[in-house]
């Protein structure tokens, strides 16, 4: 559904600024000539390019260079179980984006956990990427993590909350931990909703302030990332065993549940994370698969960072039919607008019918039968490099 913009989009200008530029020093645009101007006249204005940004450059050109198995492979982030790092670094060389660690992947100490996040890494230009769902509270992978979690954040001024994520950006940094699943969006006055115990407030704006200041805690330690759009807490239900479905309209949305999203985007949030529910009255297709819910979010909240499905293999298991092929799947969710597909994977991921080759072939063939645009696929390879080229410096 078309929905207003409501900020403009200022890295497009920026990129037309740039190319200007460019286009303007490759044909020789000169100054106008003596004949056509007056004693008068001022002086010309020198003509200046803006500088390039180096780690665009850099992403443009091997984006270029990949085929587009490699981007589709690009896309992914999954998970092995264990502390040996050799079946995570089998994964990475398969040219995939990054890894989710999860409790199983913790070794006894933080000096352990940052050698075995080192030992993956395959490419000294563009970091595999380490994320990890560290929240606090009742979802903790690092046992060491001595944080405030959000049942106490909830009662306390935001500063409380800047002060327990930025304890909690420091410690995943010293273990090479670079993307945060961490910050939970979410808003319910329900004390009984499945994710009551996780979330920042019980209402919009109370949960909005301390969403921008776990936001600001994390900055230049970990990237954060805000789950689960459009907003758990509208839809009754657990989203790991189901599709929830939430009654709002969009009006009703973007008066509620949208406000601490819109807070942390604008606290600079580099990453989203889409929920496998529903807002029928907006798109009946979970967010994860909805191009209505990945538009809204670019074009009315301005996000210009990296969409993350959550855990693909929830919607797989969530019994109905309509979400039991995990090629699909994830020809859907980058279709719709997805950048990064997350998979926390058994040691035998063929359990479920899930391999990297078999992922990446189903969303190329989507590219190459028109399903999925080569502009969808470009645009998502790029986000996703640009992110682990700068967290390679």
């Amino acid at each position: 559904m078309p929905v207003p913009a409501r900020r403009s989009l200022l890295v497009a200008v920026a990129l037309v600024g740039v190319l200007t530029g460019v286009i303007a020093g490759c044909t020789g645009a000169s100054a106008p000539s003596r004949s056509s101007a007056t004693p008068n006249d001022p002086p010309s204005a020198p003509t200046t390019t803006a500088p390039a940004d180096p780690v665009a450059a850099w992403v443009a050109d091997r984006v270029e260079s990949m085929t587009t198995e490699q981007k589709a492979a690009s896309l992914l982030m999954l998970h092995a179980p264990g502390t040996d790092p050799a079946p995570l670094r089998a994964l990475v060389d398969q040219g995939i984006a990054g890894l989710i660690l999860m409790g199983d992947n913790v070794p006894g100490t933080p000096a352990e956990l940052a050698v075995l996040t080192a030992a993956v890494q395959a490419d000294p230009e563009a970091r595999a990427l380490i994320g990890i769902d560290e929240e606090g509270g009742i979802v903790q992978r690092l046992p060491w993590d001595d944080a405030a979690a959000a049942t106490e954040l909830r009662g306390l001024p935001p500063e409380s909350t800047t002060a327990a994520f930025t304890r909690r950006g420091d410690l995943l940094a010293q273990v090479g931990v670079d993307v945060n699943f961490g910050i939970v969006a979410d808003v319910t006055s329900d004390p009984g909703s499945f994710i009551a115990d996780r979330i920042l407030g019980t209402e919009p704006t109370a949960a909005a302030g301390r969403v921008a200041a776990a936001v600001a805690g994390e900055s230049g330690r970990a990237a954060s990332t805000l789950k689960h759009f459009p907003g758990h807490g509208a839809a009754p239900g657990d989203s790991h065993e189901s599709v929830p479905v939430a009654p709002l309209t969009i009006d009703e949305w973007r008066a509620g549940p949208a406000l601490p999203f819109a807070a942390g985007i604008d606290a600079g949030a580099e990453v989203v994370m889409t929920g496998h529910l529903a807002y029928p009255q907006v798109d009946p297709q979970p967010a994860s698969l909805s191009s209505t819910w990945h538009s809204i979010l670019r074009d009315e909240l301005g996000f210009d960072g990296v969409i993350v499905t959550d855990d693909m293999l929830m919607l797989q298991h969530n019994g109905l039919p309509e979400y039991a092929d995990p090629n699909e799947n994830a020809v859907r969710a980058v279709a719709a607008g997805a950048d990064l597909l997350l998979y926390v994977l058994p040691a035998d991921p063929s359990e479920f019918g899930i391999s990297v080759q078999a992922l990446s072939d189903a969303i190329a063939g989507a590219v190459r039968s028109g399903r999925i645009s080569e502009d969808r696929l470009d645009d998502a390879a790029t986000r996703v490099l640009s992110m682990r080229r700068t967290a390679a410096h």
